[in-house]
């Protein structure tokens, strides 16, 4: 069957492909071909740029050709593909993707002025030298370039409605009960810290790579080259590409992690992919809460010309893209728990049980995002009911209870909590009743009138102000 979006398998891949598109930039295997060709050819570059190495200079226009080299279109991974599969132009089967990339490398560049220096590719190298620095490219630039700008939009609109709704009166729900009055604004703000935390964690954060050879020990480096400080040309060679690139900055850092198997242990990935996990937490948890405020009336929604909520209610608006979001981040957080409980365990000095979940990395990432636009779709058709919403605190005068018991421990009254349970606690009781209440306490005439004055609108503490720190 002829592969589209229609007939994928994987639904980022299908029906969420408009907006998971952005990602094949990086995680698809046409990429991951790229990123290593970058590796590769960087690597060469590095080599005739360091003193002692003894492979000649490059010009700048062989630096060019070997830096466009890795711009190949969709037609040139397939011949990648087929010198790994099948055999290319002379060159037989690999059966090894790695070593199928530096041949295509040889391949083309047999016939340039670089011909005499192809023996440097690859050199000294193991695959996961190569692949190490390919998906941290790859991750890098996943992160860099689609999901902090997806979150960026995410908390604009958190932020948005805490500053617009910062004084909004709202009935607090603990235990699902009614509770000590809060604000619209500042819940939501609570979401916007949260996220903002986690984010700033992966903005800052940095990627580990492997540069030893097969056992990590730069060992065949040592015998060709002794006299190479190879610790250093790896440190070098990782910071480089740290480079601004196309006017930009990168504030995710790759760096050497100097003592390795032959694999890197993929500790920042799993760090990397736990805070993505708690940043999809949070998340699902402001989803779940946005559909109960919609259930309950308390956000509304707009109503999209020509769409269905049901095939049988034709009322009905439902909170899909909340729940869109909610079941996409479920799907991510499975993934970025597997992730990281596997990648950092492997047999003695390596397995092949991490290449397969490195190429997932992809799908754990689109779902997360397929729920950062889901949110932004879904923030874009509510509206809060500033009239339910003071309605519903109205119908509960009990949360006054607490601040009444409060100001009565200051003023000295015997057991006042005591007093305030056996007024409400599991009653109905109006401001006319805690009046009555107040005018039979013995305390002076200007902390019962103070305590009469109470309102559930204004009994908001610090609410107005947490809501635009």
């Amino acid at each position: 069957m002829h592969l589209e979006p229609l007939t994928a398998i994987s639904p980022v891949d299908g029906r969420y492909r408009t907006t998971t598109e952005a990602l094949a930039g990086y995680f698809s295997e046409y990429a991951l071909l790229k990123m290593r060709l970058i590796v590769e050819c960087e690597y060469l570059i590095a080599l005739t740029e360091t003193t002692g190495v003894g492979v000649r200079p490059l010009t700048a226009g062989e630096k060019t050709m070997l830096r466009a080299l890795p711009h190949i279109t969709v037609d040139d991974a397939q011949i990648i593909k087929k010198i790994e599969r099948d055999g290319y132009g002379g060159i037989p089967a690999t059966n090894h993707d790695v070593k199928a990339v530096e041949y295509f490398i040889k391949l083309k560049l047999k016939d340039s002025s670089l011909a005499d220096v192809l023996e440097w590719v690859h050199f000294a190298l193991t695959s996961e030298d190569v692949n190490s620095v390919a998906h941290a490219l790859a991750l890098r630039g996943a992160l860099e370039g689609v999901m902090l700008p997806a979150l960026g939009r995410v908390a604009n609109e958190i932020v948005g409605l805490a500053r617009a709704h910062a004084d909004s009166a709202m009935l607090a729900r603990t235990h699902g009960q009614s509770a000590t009055p809060t604000t619209f604004g500042k819940e939501m703000n609570v979401f916007a810290k949260r996220l903002e935390r986690q984010v700033a964690t992966v903005r800052n954060s940095s990627i580990l790579v492997k540069w030893g050879g097969p056992s990590g020990n730069y060992n065949a480096q040592m015998v060709a080259l002794p006299h190479l400080d190879w610790l250093a040309f790896a440190h070098s060679f990782a910071g480089s590409l740290n480079a601004e690139s196309a006017g930009k900055t990168h504030p995710i850092r790759l760096a050497l992690n100097e003592v390795t198997t032959q694999i890197e242990p993929h500790d920042t990935y799993a760090e990397m992919f736990d805070t993505l996990r708690r940043i999809n937490t949070i998340l699902l948890d402001l989803s779940q809460d946005m559909w109960r405020y919609i259930s309950d009336g308390w956000i509304t929604q707009k109503p999209k010309e020509g769409e269905v909520g049901s095939s049988a209610m034709p009322h009905k608006v439902n909170p899909i893209d909340f729940e869109n979001a909610e079941g996409n981040f479920g799907v991510a957080n499975a993934l970025f728990e597997h992730l990281s409980r596997k990648l950092p365990v492997s047999r003695l000095q390596r397995d092949l049980s991490d290449s397969t979940v490195a190429r997932t990395f992809g799908t754990a990432f689109a779902h997360s995002l397929v729920g950062y636009h889901a949110l932004v779709r879904g923030f874009g058709k509510v509206s809060v009911n500033e009239q339910a919403i003071g309605d519903a605190l109205l119908a509960h005068p009990e949360v006054l209870a607490e601040a009444i018991q409060t100001v009565l421990r200051v003023a000295d009254v015997e057991m006042p909590y005591e007093k305030l349970k056996a007024l409400t606690r599991g009653k109905q009781v109006t401001l006319e009743d805690l009046a009555t209440f107040i005018d039979g306490l013995d305390i002076d005439p200007e902390t019962k009138a103070r305590l009469k004055s109470l309102r559930p609108g204004t009994y908001t503490g610090l609410a107005g102000m947490l809501a635009r720190k």
